[in-house]
């Protein structure tokens, strides 16, 4: 057999000059963008500075010095936030996942279940998260029902997994019943029982479906893991309040306002980022 010469593969002048054309132009695309917003932000920027309160707002708002006392106190808060929100997600999609099971399931005999499952969605969907801390928050406590605690920070936990059950609930039941019916034929053609075609065929399919909305509404978790400083929970909302009461000076909010972009910032781009990557546009959960 005659030799054969490797030879690298070189693009044509056509596919260089195609290149450089892209190139260029992601070029331009970014400075226009960047000039833009500089010259946005300047703008704005201008108009605070220069208004007649700005000095006022910026010795109440932005003390670089208060800023600084506070931040261990409002981090300190924060981690409380956080395991808080870790907590309430796991037993939010235990409970989530057993309602949409309860509303899906089919036949006469489990009525009871789907109507149980039905008032529990429709109640607490109807009712404003902060009702329902206070509710349970200051209701609980009183009623020193036996086995349970009366700390404010179980009740307000309660209260944050009851009420976003009831919404994610409905995100599960999207997912469940979006997975074509000739999956379950095909599952209980094979043999499976109700249960396992569920678990097995259905299940895994929904899962994958609702990952985007459920991770919009693990961001809004984060968010609302604040409310709980209604209770007097000393979390990084009312560490802040803690340290504002001191001398009236509002930076502390300020401090806790830019920790919790900080968690749920990064946690919304990763939203969209897989988002995109399977294809959802407009996905969204609760809030």
């Amino acid at each position: 057999m005659p030799d054969q010469v490797d030879t690298a593969w070189e693009p044509s002048e056509v596919q260089r000059e195609r290149d450089d054309w892209r190139r260029r132009r992601t070029v331009r695309s970014a400075v226009i963008a960047s000039g833009s917003t500089l010259l946005l932000l300047g703008v704005v920027g201008g108009l605070v500075v220069s208004s007649p309160g700005w000095e006022r707002v910026q010795e109440t708002y932005f003390d670089w010095d208060k800023a600084v006392s506070s931040f261990p106190a409002v981090l300190e808060g924060l981690w409380l936030n956080i395991r808080v929100m870790v907590l309430c997600a796991v037993l939010i999609v235990a409970l989530s996942l057993t309602i949409a099971v309860m509303r899906t399931i089919r036949g006469p005999v489990a009525f009871p279940l789907r109507l149980v499952g039905t008032a529990y969605v429709d109640i607490f969907r109807g009712l404003p998260l902060l009702l329902v801390i206070f509710l349970l928050g200051f209701g609980g406590p009183a009623l020193s029902l036996s086995g349970l605690p009366t700390s404010a920070l179980f009740w307000g936990c309660a209260a944050l997994v009851l009420s976003y059950s009831a919404y994610v609930a409905e995100v599960f039941r999207a997912g469940i019943e979006s997975v074509h019916p000739s999956q379950r034929l095909a599952g209980r053609s094979l043999g499976l029982s109700y249960g396992q075609t569920l678990r097995r065929v259905v299940l895994p399919q929904a899962w994958r479906r609702v990952i985007p909305p459920l991770m919009n509404d693990l961001v809004s978790l984060q968010k609302d893991s604040g409310l709980i400083a209604v209770l007097g929970v000393v979390d990084a909302i009312r560490a802040a309040q803690i340290e504002t009461a001191i001398d009236f000076n509002y930076t502390p909010y300020v401090v806790a306002g830019v920790l919790f972009c900080c968690l749920t910032i990064p946690m919304a781009r990763l939203t969209d980022r897989y988002a995109r990557k399977k294809g959802y546009h407009g996905a969204g959960g609760h809030l």
